[in-house]
């Protein structure tokens, strides 16, 4: 389970500060090269056990930048969870 940042992310770091096990890393450090935040979704666990949805995706002031992506096996899911690529906070 994860979510996943889009590519209108504009790089303002609130969801980095939000995120209670440091699944999110900037541009700089984004393993794909891209110009935009990343979320390993090997260590997201969708704030469940921390908060009622992601927080990152309540902190992030661009909307929609932030989504469902696939479930990762063995990790918890949100209950609320959505379809991959519906944004986590509509």
């Amino acid at each position: 389970m994860a979510v996943m940042i889009t590519d209108i992310c504009i790089n303002c770091g609130a969801c980095i500060d939000e995120c209670p096990v440091e699944a999110i890393v900037d541009d700089d450090e984004n393993p794909t090269g891209e110009e935009i935040y990343y979320v390993y979704a090997d260590k997201c666990v969708e704030c469940v056990g921390y908060h009622d949805s992601p927080a990152c995706a309540e902190a992030c002031p661009t909307e929609g930048c932030i989504q469902w992506s696939d479930v990762i096996d063995g990790m918890p899911a949100n209950e609320n969870r959505k379809s991959k690529g519906t944004p986590v906070v509509e």
